[in-house]
């Protein structure tokens, strides 16, 4: 009988090694789920209320059952209570809240039993894996994985990583791409979660960063820092575009990158099917990094309006379709590469655009100065854009054009005056027909027209001026679905910045008493302070607080590769 219960207590501990070996977990873990799978058991042969513990001992197998019950003044389960009385006899020591540990006999497991401790035993370890898997693979977020491919479902390809399985969705998979289970794959994680059913692993082959990664691998000076990859731009299986920038002035980044004869770059486009890649240096320059990401396409011209993240390029006429590319990939690429919105010009239709301007200038100075269209034409031609240039700007410059005198400065000059004031005085009466108040005209930098915008919009005192904030009066970007989407404020084409447009807020706040002198004062040396601490400026808390109760609403070349 001994030598039964000997062998026995080895065969659990020989249970429990393999199954810590099998699902890579700790002995101890698997050791605490049988004993929990005994607790269970026991309960169910002497009752469920009672509290059983159940030890096995780590090295010899040896199963202790004890039975716990609460010190307690007054018993209500006895199977679980002792009294203060009885538990000092067997324990001086003993007070209100212990337990008092009592042996109970062997258990004889019967069929029933046996068979809920194993299910328990295999929850427990099941558990304890899923648990390590997560542990092991959620800091792995960012980094790229081997593994074999185990089998394929409806397209997505689930893939065994040895310790953990994962699984690459079928969205995720370079077009035309095919797997057998067997095959080899290497692929980028890109997110882990805990989930019900254990955790799952998600694998990218087309996410930008694994390709940022593939150079990582086979460029030693990205992998030492030496070499930065700025940012990248893939249309998975087709081509993609990379942007580089060497801290050492003495290492080229697209030559390392490129590799001799172009065997680094070429790895890499042998794992991506054959993915076309041009690798581009960043510039700090807006203009010169998409001049750089447009290639291999010429820029004759570019117009940045960085308040929209937009630029306008001109090309010569015969670039324009390699510009933009087969299906608009060129320039689609360049666009995520840069982050900026990219419109593309031939050189005749930004002459045609020119022209149209000039002309839609000169019959304004026509009909403003009621002038002949030769004058017109020559005040455009010297730059002026406005009658209000031509109004206000030293007599001189108006004299100075060919054909000009002084005489006839004066006499444009006079008329364009009177023209504004004539303008003045149709806006003045416009406000007042919308309900402006007068209060409006005494904020700095708001004209009559501006206040004809506001009274259209529903701000018509001080203190709905006060209560905007900059984004109501000159607007604000978003991106939606990939484009940065201009959204009209109430002072839109007065050519206003945003500066202009706080200066304006706060001038408007102070005159409504919402703020005081000081107040501007304090936050003026906030932000100095933070300023000169390198950092950027912040107001304190406390003046937060107040302008928050103040109802602020709120050299570039391009090396493609692979042949085409």
């Amino acid at each position: 009988m001994a030598t039964a219960v000997s062998a026995n207590r080895l065969e659990l501990l020989q249970i429990a090694d393999a199954v810590a070996r099998e699902k890579v977990i700790d002995r101890q873990i698997v050791i605490a789920a049988m004993e929990d799978a005994i607790q269970k058991a026991a309960r169910s042969r002497y009752g469920s209320e009672t509290n059983i513990k159940a030890e096995i001992n780590p090295k010899t197998g040896e199963i202790r059952l004890a039975r716990l019950r609460e010190v307690v003044e007054t018993i209500e389960t006895p199977a679980a209570e002792i009294t203060v009385e009885e538990a000092r006899e067997r324990n001086p020591d003993a007070g209100l809240g212990d337990f008092i540990s009592e042996p109970l006999p062997p258990l004889d497991f019967g069929r029933i039993a046996a068979q809920s401790a194993k299910q328990v035993t295999v929850q427990k370890a099941r558990e304890a894996e899923r648990e390590r898997q997560y542990e092991e693979f959620k800091d792995r977020i960012g980094d790229v994985v081997n593994g074999v491919v185990k089998r394929v479902e409806y397209g997505n390809v689930v893939v065994d990583l040895g310790r953990a399985e994962s699984v690459i969705r079928r969205d995720e998979l370079i077009p035309r791409e095919m797997y057998r289970p067997g095959d080899r794959v290497r692929a980028y994680v890109y997110d882990v979660r805990s989930e019900q059913r254990g955790p799952q692993i998600f694998l990218s082959r087309t996410n930008p960063q694994f390709m940022a990664k593939l150079f990582a691998q086979e460029v030693p000076e990205i992998y030492d820092g030496i070499i930065e990859i700025k940012s990248v731009a893939r249309d998975p299986g087709s081509r993609a575009k990379i942007a580089v920038i060497s801290s050492d002035s003495a290492i080229d980044p697209v030559g390392a990158c490129v590799g001799m004869r172009g065997s680094r770059v070429q790895a890499v486009v042998n794992e991506l099917q054959g993915e076309k890649i041009d690798i581009i240096p960043w510039s700090p320059d807006a203009a010169s990094f998409i001049v750089n990401a447009l290639q291999p396409a010429e820029v004759v011209k570019v117009v940045l309006d960085e308040d929209a993240e937009r630029i306008e390029v001109v090309v010569p006429d015969d670039q324009l379709s390699l510009a933009i590319g087969r299906r608009g990939q060129n320039v689609r690429l360049a666009s995520q590469l840069t982050g900026w919105d990219i419109d593309i010009l031939t050189e005749q239709e930004e002459s045609e655009r020119r022209q149209k301007e000039f002309l839609e200038r000169t019959e304004m100075f026509m009909e403003a100065l009621d002038v002949d269209e030769v004058v017109g034409q020559l005040l455009t031609s010297e730059g002026f854009s406005s009658v209000e240039e031509v109004a206000y700007v030293v007599i001189d410059e108006i004299a100075g054009i060919e054909g000009f005198d002084e005489e006839t400065a004066e006499e444009i000059q006079l008329r364009a005056r009177e023209h504004l004031q004539r303008v003045e005085e149709e806006m003045q009466a416009r406000r007042r027909e919308l309900g402006v108040e007068d209060a409006l005209a005494e904020v700095p930098g708001i004209t009559a027209a501006m206040m004809v915008a506001l009274g259209e919009n529903e701000v018509k005192t001080l203190e709905d001026l006060a209560g905007c904030a900059s984004d109501d009066l000159i607007g604000w970007y978003e991106r939606v679905d990939g484009e940065t989407k201009h959204f009209a404020g109430f002072l839109d084409g007065f050519d206003l910045s945003r500066e202009e447009a706080e200066a304006i807020v706060m001038a408007a706040r102070l005159k409504a008493g919402w703020v005081t002198e000081e107040d501007l004062a304090a936050q003026a040396a906030a932000e100095a302070e933070a300023a000169e601490a390198g950092e950027e400026g912040e107001m304190p808390d406390e003046m937060a607080g107040e302008m928050a109760n103040a109802g602020d609403g709120e050299e570039g070349e391009t090396a493609p590769v692979a042949p085409e």
